[in-house]
């Protein structure tokens, strides 16, 4: 309808990208035989009645004389391992069936001995090794196509016993910090209490610590370690099924019954528009959400802004799935305050950017061995079709209406709290405009917090996604939100208290797009004297003096520290496809200098190189060899066009160049068809060796007559 007359309009090919009306198997990479998928793996999140404290350390624990039994030289019984990928890449993909059978005939070991599992969604146990009659040493798996990328674990024990203390130790942890040196405590799932007491996920252990170890890690050169984490356990029942986590998991199939939840309900459905947006590298759709509430008038709708919301880019980061959870429940909720956010604004929202790496339990990238989140600047369709599709409907989306926000879910893994990353803004007259948001976040829940947000735009960053957002789609308010795996103030967070960021960050959008500017007026008054007064401590001055100076002349961007990224914050390069290098080679962008000296160096010398080449003479043609006649023919005189194609080429080129361009060819086109004639001649040659030599004489007087028609 438009003005109130009926336009006819063409159906939209529902077949092509609609949802299906079931929970669809996920693909997994072929090479994967031994993956055990379970379709009904479905934990309790119940969080428990009681705050989950930080485990606190015994007072004089020395990290330095914890016994180190992970060296190069491993001890123990291997009772767990899957086997190795068949491929170094990601060739293609297959809905895999569940398959009972185990890497290990375990019928051979005594009845103390735990089983591992692995072999499921989110999963990443490699190897486990019993190196003591309660004692086990595990590796976990890199990202699939890599060597690096291990903090997130997930698996399965059984065959528990009640009574004993079981350490376990994970050796192959990658980054130097961490938060379970601050208190943080493992998740720990038991089914016998999810049946029995109604308890879900909890977080036990004691003699907790992260260090150091002695494996040298094999994704660098030079010398650096690997890391540990230990800690202590006992089981409460005997011949328990058990799962250890490092944060929360939310799978694949998860996120399909949550979506078929919101498609059921006969009054959602009706504001909730649910498509495909692209499938990802192994084939497995990347859902895409429009809420909002149905306009009847064309220039209603336009008049709508736009909210996008992006999550789990990362798959190792599942705290951001249970933000993006709270977030979806409330703005298709029937609360007075969701129904204003439908009819001011149009969300879009996709709950999952990286499906491949969520199946398969990578940390951090794809089935491209690339971190997703470090490709916006220029991605590739066919090795990141998410990250192209998002910035496609970014662009196509800003044509028709304005985006007041983007923001890109995260998980945390060295900070405390939940903060934010934004983008600073140096035109003066939009000047702490990026701050007033998070500022307003932190007044609206003390699990937010202000003081870690960081605004500073580093170059090793300008390929994620809220850059990207801010640099080339101009949206002022880019934002990365991150929550940390632990908690705040020393309580751990549950599952409840990530989604309930999701209610926080809609009651923080119906403030910041308030009609009434005064609350946005007063925030950047109060962020104005916080910036004054940072600055002037740095400068050793007091805010008095700053009073009067205007904030466009306050250098602010020195006053914060890097936002502390990770170690894969800088781009691998290409995609780890073979059948994409020649396309990937031709979009890679030129060498970037460091510092202005080292391309003011570069360039001098280009220049020096070539007033050298132009100031030398010309060379004088060779000398008739001896024995040669010296009477030679007449030259016929050229024609004009040639005489002056003669003239323009310099003395010292060859001959055999001349003739080239006397003939019209261009000297880098045929210099390239003779590269390409010398690689097939030198094909022909290794195939011709590799014959009998009766086969090989008749090839060659074959393809020299081939050679003789063309």
């Amino acid at each position: 309808m438009q003005d109130g007359k009926r336009v006819p309009k063409l159906k939209e090919p529902r077949s092509l990208y609609c949802v299906p009306r079931d929970v669809v198997l996920p693909r997994w990479p072929v090479g994967i035989d031994t993956v055990c998928p379970k379709p009904d793996l479905t934990h309790n999140h119940t969080p428990p009645p009681f705050n989950e404290e930080f485990y606190k350390r015994p007072s004089g624990a020395n990290l330095r004389l914890l016994e180190k039994v992970d060296t190069d030289k491993h001890e123990g019984t291997v009772v767990y391992q899957l086997p190795l990928m068949r491929f170094p890449f990601y060739t293609r993909s297959r809905p895999t069936a569940a398959l009972e059978v185990c890497p290990f005939p375990l019928a051979q070991y005594d009845d103390d001995v735990l089983r591992f599992e692995s072999r499921f969604e989110c999963a990443n146990l490699f190897r486990a090794r019993r190196v003591g009659p309660y004692e086990y040493e595990l590796e976990l798996r890199w990202d699939y196509f890599t060597m690096k990328h291990t903090q997130w674990f997930y698996f399965r024990v059984s065959n528990t016993k009640a009574g004993p203390t079981y350490k376990f130790t994970i050796i192959n942890l990658l980054k130097s910090g961490s938060l379970y040196n601050e208190g943080m405590k493992p998740l720990f799932y038991s089914e016998r209490n999810a049946k029995n007491k109604n308890l879900g996920w909890l977080r036990m252990g004691h003699n907790i610590h992260y260090y150091k170890n002695n494996i040298r890690r094999k994704d660098c050169k030079g010398e650096r370690y690997q890391y540990s984490l230990t800690w202590q356990f006992q089981f409460p029942y005997n011949g328990d099924v058990c799962y250890f986590s490092h944060c929360y998991p939310y799978s694949y199939t998860d996120l399909q019954k949550d979506l078929l939840e919101i498609a059921n309900d006969a009054v959602k459905s009706q504001y909730v528009k649910q498509r495909i947006l692209c499938h990802s590298l192994g084939g497995n759709m990347v859902h895409l959400l429009t809420v909002t509430t149905p306009s009847t008038h064309l220039t209603e709708a336009k008049q709508k802004r736009a909210v996008v919301v992006t999550a789990r880019v990362h798959p190792g980061e599942t705290n951001s799935s249970y933000m993006m959870r709270g977030f979806i429940n409330f703005i298709t909720g029937s609360s007075p305050d969701a129904k204003v956010l439908r009819d001011n604004f149009v969300f879009k929202i996709v709950p999952m950017l990286n499906p491949d790496g969520v199946i398969v339990g990578n940390y951090r990238s794809s089935l491209a061995a690339r971190d997703l989140n470090r490709n916006y600047k220029n991605p590739i369709k066919d090795a990141y079709p998410s990250i192209w599709s998002v910035k496609a409907m970014i662009r196509r989306m800003l044509t028709e209406r304005e985006v007041v926000l983007y923001c890109d879910l995260h998980g945390h893994s060295r900070k405390m709290n939940v903060f934010m990353y934004g983008c600073e803004n140096k035109e003066p007259s939009l000047r702490l405009q990026e701050r007033v948001f998070p500022n307003m976040m932190s007044r609206n829940t003390s699990k937010f917090k202000y003081s870690s947000c960081r605004f500073k735009v580093q170059k090793k960053k300008e390929g994620t996604g809220r850059i990207v957002m801010w640099q080339q789609m101009g949206i002022l308010n880019s934002f990365t939100m991150e929550a940390t795996f632990a908690g705040y103030n020393n309580v751990h967070f549950n599952s409840n208290d990530l989604e309930d960021m999701g209610y926080h960050f809609c009651d923080t959008l119906l403030d910041y797009c308030d009609p009434d500017p005064s609350k946005v007026e007063h925030v950047l008054a109060n962020l104005t004297r916080i910036v004054k007064a940072q600055y002037a401590a740095k400068i050793g001055k007091s805010i008095e003096d700053l009073k009067d100076l205007p904030l466009e002349d306050l250098d602010i961007s020195d006053l914060e520290s890097s936002d502390g990224g990770s170690d894969s914050s800088v781009s691998d390069g290409p995609p780890k496809l073979p059948l994409l290098r020649k396309k990937c080679a031709s979009l890679q962008s030129k060498k970037k200098y460091k510092t202005r000296k080292e391309r003011n160096q570069i360039h001098r010398q280009s220049k020096r190189r070539n007033s050298k080449q132009t100031s030398e003479p010309a060379k004088s043609k060779p000398q008739s060899v001896a024995g040669e006649s010296s009477t030679t023919k007449e030259e016929k005189p050229a024609k004009p066009k040639q005489l002056e194609r003669r003239c323009s080429v310099s003395s010292a080129e060859s001959p055999s160049t001349l003739a080239k361009q006397a003939h019209g060819i261009p000297k880098h086109a045929q210099e390239r068809v003779e590269e390409r004639q010398a690689k097939v001649n030198k094909k022909r040659r290794r195939f011709l060796v590799k014959l009998p030599k009766i086969e090989r004489r008749s090839l060659q007087v074959w393809l020299h007559g081939m050679h003789g028609m063309s």
